[in-house]
């Protein structure tokens, strides 16, 4: 069948993303052909379309979506047509009206949950899910630092900590994105635009520090993201907003009190079906309980992905961003 996706043949700035038609055939063994019905916005976009993150050319682009599955390779037990569906991570090719994908890579949309909730919420929140119950555990009583707190993550990740009973501190660049990081549940917030991150970290904790940084930010908070960790804590860099974090030794870790630093991605935590399906129940649980709310909080045409990933990379977005075929 005839259809239109967004390839990009070069790397480069927002332009190299072109509206294409392609052809989609039929599923391979272990397939399923999905039409999708919105599909996700995420700052990973971004390095592959600038070659941070090289792939193979021409390529398509986008690692999320939500749609209805349209037909079914051999081999195929778990979906049927029909079925509503949802997906994060690999491969890429999500920014398509059809595509083919594995089957073991998608899992049930609820019913309560629309398609553009589905996209917007699956690699965000599943990002957060491995983040907040995997790689640090948060836990009553602690206090941790969300850097780019009014972002997609951010938003999803503070509500979360929260309602886990953790003190939730914020960095954000604006009074507005203060706000947004404040209804979502970010109990200080601070403007690093203003005053700078690990000293007011420090007031705020007493002195102590924070349990644990999640820091999708990268080379512009790194620094302070260490200096903001209490004696054993976790450093996570999960994403590079503002750039590669900066080669340190590691004995800059022994003298900030032993701390921790990983360096983890989605496809480690989800790789195998049998990982992915808890991961994205406690998801949808939250969810559905109302203790995280997903929010859509910006839409464009799925031809106008070139504008969405100029707003993204401007910071013009809050939350979550959905393209819709």
């Amino acid at each position: 069948m005839t259809t239109h996706a967004i390839r990009f043949h070069q790397t480069g700035g927002p332009d190299v993303l072109q509206w294409e038609t392609v052809d989609v055939g039929a599923p391979a063994p272990g397939q399923v052909r999905l039409r999708h019905h919105a599909c996700g916005l995420n700052y990973i976009d971004t390095y592959h379309r600038t070659g941070l993150y090289p792939v193979p050319l021409p390529s398509g682009i986008g690692l999320e979506g939500a749609g209805a599955v349209e037909a079914v390779g051999d081999g195929v037990h778990h979906l049927k047509i029909g079925d509503r569906v949802a997906y994060a991570g690999g491969p890429l090719g999500g920014y398509s009206e059809v595509r083919l994908i594995p089957a073991d890579r998608l899992v049930r949309l609820p019913d309560a949950l629309s398609f553009e909730t589905g996209a917007a919420m699956m690699l965000q929140g599943l990002t957060t899910a491995y983040l907040l119950r995997r790689t640090y555990r948060v836990k009553p009583g602690d206090t941790v630092l969300i850097h780019a707190a009014a972002g997609g993550v951010g938003l999803i990740a503070c509500q979360w900590a929260k309602a886990l009973g953790a003190t939730v501190i914020g960095t954000v660049s604006t009074d507005e994105k203060a706000a947004l990081a404040k209804a979502h549940g970010a109990d200080h917030v601070i403007l690093y635009s203003k005053e700078a991150v690990a000293p007011r970290v420090r007031e705020l904790t007493g002195g102590e520090g924070v349990a644990v940084v999640y820091d999708g930010v990268g080379k512009d908070t790194f620094q302070a993201s260490l200096d903001s960790l209490r004696p054993l804590g976790m450093m996570v860099s999960f994403g590079n907003a503002s750039g590669s974090v900066p080669a340190f030794e590691p004995i800059e870790l022994t003298n900030r009190g032993s701390l921790f630093f990983t360096r983890p991605k989605l496809a480690d935590y989800t790789g195998k079906r049998a990982d992915l399906e808890p991961l994205a129940a406690e998801l949808f649980d939250v969810v559905l309980s109302g203790k995280v709310k997903i929010e859509v909080k910006q839409t464009y045409a799925l031809k106008d992905a070139a504008q969405a990933h100029r707003d993204l990379e401007a910071r013009k977005t809050v939350g979550s961003t959905v393209l819709i075929p």
